[in-house]
């Protein structure tokens, strides 16, 4: 095995890592506290537009309601914290990155580095499409939907809960270029056995939209198109980091 490219090969004991860690986790909460408190004197305006597209398809007089005595307060409450996590992202996923660096290689941390930064952009990019393209699309159909006779009215809570489903669907389903990514770098799969595939990976993504998003058409093929799209993008970036046959001799004689 070839030596570490950097001078971290003093093998640290096992406390030292646990405590090293336990300062990284502390870190990692400590930040979303800062996020969350000024955050949190604005809760209801942040719920209130989060609630937007969904009051822009509501018919007149509709209203969102609450159900539950303490909804008022832990909905916004509930948003507020999930919003600062996302917001510390890139914070939480450097002191991940702090703290696997020494293990990795030189040439592992040239490819770690862009794929950090790529799956925090993409993750943000599937949530704003989530926001901005699926909800109003998703929200009108339902509201149509509606039989005669049947008032729309939306408990807060129960809403909270569909939307950051959605959100997190959309987002990890657009880490799908990374994951491509990853699979032909480590040498599970190639590009042209992805080509190959390509038929099958296509209804997968339709059955993964239909699973994770509600019954409607809309939004399942929403999800589906962005993930087949994301998937030949995530071919496409493959090509350039496909181990070739010398590369693989080479990591052998090593």
């Amino acid at each position: 095995m070839t030596p570490r490219d950097d001078n971290i090969d003093k093998e640290l004991p096992l406390f030292d890592h646990l405590v090293e860690l336990r300062n990284r986790l502390l870190h990692s909460v400590l930040a979303v506290l800062v996020a969350f408190l000024p955050l949190y004197a604005f809760r209801n305006e942040i719920y209130a537009y989060l609630a937007k597209p969904l009051r822009a398809a509501m018919p007149e007089g509709a209203t969102m309601i609450a159900t539950e005595v303490a909804s008022p307060f832990l909905a916004p409450f509930k948003l507020t914290m999930v919003l600062a996590i996302f917001i510390v992202i890139p914070f939480i996923l450097y002191q991940i990155w702090s703290f696997i660096a020494p293990a990795l290689y030189k040439h592992e941390k040239k490819l770690a580095i862009p794929l950090l930064v790529s799956s925090v952009l993409l993750f943000y990019l599937g949530v704003a499409f989530a926001y901005y393209v699926v909800f109003p699309l998703a929200f009108n159909f339902f509201a149509s939907a509606s039989p005669e006779g049947v008032t729309v009215m939306t408990d807060i809570n129960k809403y909270l809960d569909f939307i950051l489903k959605l959100f997190f669907a959309f987002g990890f389903a657009f880490e799908i270029p990374i994951a491509t990514v990853l699979m032909v770098k480590v040498g599970i799969t190639n590009v042209a056995s992805l080509r190959e595939k390509r038929p099958y990976i296509v209804v997968i993504c339709f059955i993964i939209g239909m699973l994770l998003t509600p019954p409607d058409v809309i939004s399942q093929t929403l999800l589906a198109v962005p993930m087949w799209l994301l998937f030949e993008v995530g071919v496409l970036c493959s090509r350039w980091v496909e181990p070739t046959a010398d590369s693989n001799s080479e990591s052998i004689n090593t």
